[in-house]
């Protein structure tokens, strides 16, 4: 699949933490792997012209500014990078031929559902993080037809210090916690989205895909889980709900994902409790200096 000079995979947003997992995911592969100082994405001439220069096969776009806070502050930004951007990296592929996976988000739905949305569920983000990604689907489908959109949610893994992480230092600094229990989405590891990612691009059946690992939880229930794999149990625990949380935006109660299409090809994530034990003993590890693998079984 590979030609001499031409560079397979092309990954946007390399220093991100799903950036990092794809890069050991895709470690077979002739890939490069750009972050912002590297390639902006919001700078047309630079990106055709390192298009140009690199034609590949496959890219996968997972440049985005996920500070939902900020999104919500300025809309204006957050349309330029999530959803404009979006457009100017498809219409490079597209031109050079190009295959493009776009990286979305559980929050283009409402929330309202009893049920994991649906790859065929209607987006309708009810914040500026989930407009402007679903600003960015839109733009991917506009430009080309040979686009994997895949939305997931709630990422953490290797590279950056995210829920898990936090969880844990704010019970060993304050003993204590107040934990959402009506926000419910699918915790997902990087480690494994990247996996299967890595497999859905050797299928040509194009179209939007729900990856995320599998089962659902609430802030609260992913919380505990965590505080039970760290031996931290015994932390006090106050629960809130998003409406007595409060915040500057609002939050989809229920946006877990249903993995329809995937399925059917054979790309299925494991139970979220599973992947969330490998990680935190990966990261044991890691701090011992034995080394996180590129895949965890």
């Amino acid at each position: 699949m590979t030609e001499r000079g031409r560079h397979r995979i092309l990954i946007t947003g390399a220093n991100g933490q799903l950036g990092i997992a794809l890069q050991h995911a895709l470690a077979g592969e002739e890939v490069t792997a750009l972050g912002r100082s590297e390639l902006d994405v919001t700078d047309e001439a630079a990106v055709l012209r390192t298009f140009d220069e690199l034609t590949p096969a496959v890219v996968i776009h997972a440049a985005a500014w996920t500070d939902t806070a900020g999104c919500e502050k300025d809309p204006v930004r957050a349309t330029k990078v999530n959803a404009l951007a979006a457009g100017i990296v498809a219409e490079a592929s597209r031109d050079v031929g190009a295959v493009i996976v776009y990286i979305s988000s559980n929050e283009v739905f409402d929330g309202v559902a009893s049920e994991p949305y649906t790859e065929d569920a209607a987006p309708n983000p009810v914040n500026e993080y989930g407009r402007s990604k679903l600003g960015g689907e839109t733009e991917v489908r506009d430009a080309t037809e040979r686009h994997y959109i895949v939305r997931t949610s709630w990422l953490y893994g290797p590279g950056r210090t995210s829920f898990p992480e936090k969880i844990v230092h704010a019970a060993r600094e304050r003993g204590q916690l107040k934990l959402v229990t009506d926000e419910i989405a699918s915790p997902t590891w990087t480690v494994d989205l990247a996996a299967a990612i890595a497999e859905l691009i050797k299928h040509p059946q194009f179209g939007i895909y729900h990856l995320t690992n599998a089962g659902a939880a609430s802030r609260k229930e992913w919380a505990d889980e965590v505080l039970k794999l760290a031996s931290l149990s015994e932390t006090s625990v106050e629960t809130t709900t998003l409406a007595e949380y409060g915040g500057p935006y609002r939050k989809p109660m229920f946006s877990a994902l249903a993995n329809i299409r995937a399925a059917k090809l054979g790309i299925e994530l494991r139970p979220w409790r599973e992947a969330l034990a490998c990680h935190q003993s990966a990261e044991r590890g890691s701090k011992q200096g034995v080394g996180v693998p590129d895949r965890l079984a």
